[in-house]
């Protein structure tokens, strides 16, 4: 946003400048054809000379309303000519400065990133993704080797790098040492394969969450260190199946789901070691009355899923509640899980 935003203040800066001049030279030409009776072009002509203070003769004797009022265009009219000409120029220098004022722009703004995905890809798939996360306000940056495809990220307002994402300096420059987690969603599952690799090596906890086209090269991503698998393909289908057999519960998912439903969300809330929810049952807790969530599930340290637990159910320190409810009720069950 910041990039389109400046380049929309620039064209209405030159806007600007170019409808003062035109206001100057119109009001001028027309004061001369009026007050001195001359033809336009004298009079255009002589507003010209008089706002460009040239220091020309005047082009006919001026009786005295005609001094007055080239007095008054030599006052006014002078200054704001200048004045559009200053905005014109500032438009001008900025345009070929703009450049290299964005790039250092956007790598002060990477040096602050903390929190964030590194997202691998900028093709239709990751804008996909991208769209996503600026609609939930999440941080993330996007590396592509295609520079039209970066160039398309940036015009966007969102933060991209053009480099190759299995390089270990281009991965640190984009703070992976801090990263949430690397979603690997590049245009081939080798390339997928090659980012998840250098991404394992230089932080092994890292969650990574990968793209594939196929179940083989699932296998090879799960084995090379992505935490997670998707298949575009594989889950569109079952999308089509789910919603041809079974359209309302669809509409539901997708309406609890959804980053732009404002009454009703699904999020999955983490119990800290010190929650005064550790080591207490959903009964006991009395979740439902204090906060207004409905518990779906509950995913156990090892990775286990509850689904519908029981009111006697346990939650334990680094437990993920799966919880849904009101956004701002949402909010607060985290800030108790914490």
């Amino acid at each position: 946003m910041l990039i389109r935003n400046e380049d929309e203040r620039r064209a209405r800066q030159l806007q600007l400048a170019a409808g003062l001049l035109v206001i100057v030279l119109a009001v001028g030409t027309v004061g001369y054809v009026v007050i001195e009776g001359w033809s336009a072009w004298d009079a255009f002509y002589m507003t010209i000379i008089s706002v460009s203070t040239a220091g020309y003769k005047e082009v006919h004797d001026l009786s005295r309303a005609g001094q007055v009022f080239t007095s008054a265009l030599l006052i006014f009219g002078v200054g704001t000519a200048f004045y559009a000409f200053t905005l014109i120029v500032a438009g001008v220098i900025e345009s070929r400065l703009h450049p290299r004022i964005q790039e250092k722009r956007r790598s002060r703004m990477i040096d602050q990133l903390n929190e964030h995905f590194i997202l691998c890809g900028a093709g239709r798939i990751g804008l996909i993704i991208a769209d996503e996360f600026r609609r939930q306000g999440v941080p993330f940056v996007v590396i592509d080797r295609d520079p039209a495809a970066v160039q398309a990220v940036l015009e966007r307002g969102d933060l991209a790098v053009e480099a190759d994402a299995s390089r270990e300096d281009i991965l640190r420059r984009l703070r992976i040492d801090s990263a949430r987690g690397l979603i690997a969603a590049l245009g081939s599952d080798a390339e997928n394969v090659y980012a998840i690799l250098t991404a394992r090596g230089l932080r092994p906890e890292l969650f990574v969450i990968a793209r594939a086209d196929s179940d083989d090269a699932g296998r090879k991503m799960l084995r090379a260190g992505a935490n997670r698998v998707v298949s575009p393909y594989q889950i569109g289908a079952i999308q089509m199946a789910q919603t041809a057999l079974r359209p309302a519960v669809v509409d539901f998912v997708e309406f609890a789901t959804s980053s732009e439903n404002l009454e009703l969300a699904m999020e999955q809330v983490s119990i800290g070691p010190d929650s005064a929810l550790a080591g207490r049952t959903i009964l006991e807790a009395n979740l439902r009355q204090r906060f207004g969530v409905i518990v779906v599930g509950i995913q156990r340290e090892d990775g286990t899923m509850e689904f519908n637990p029981p009111p006697d159910a346990m939650m334990r320190a680094a437990d993920q509640l799966v919880v849904l409810g009101r956004p701002l009720q949402l909010k607060d069950l985290e800030l108790a899980a914490q």
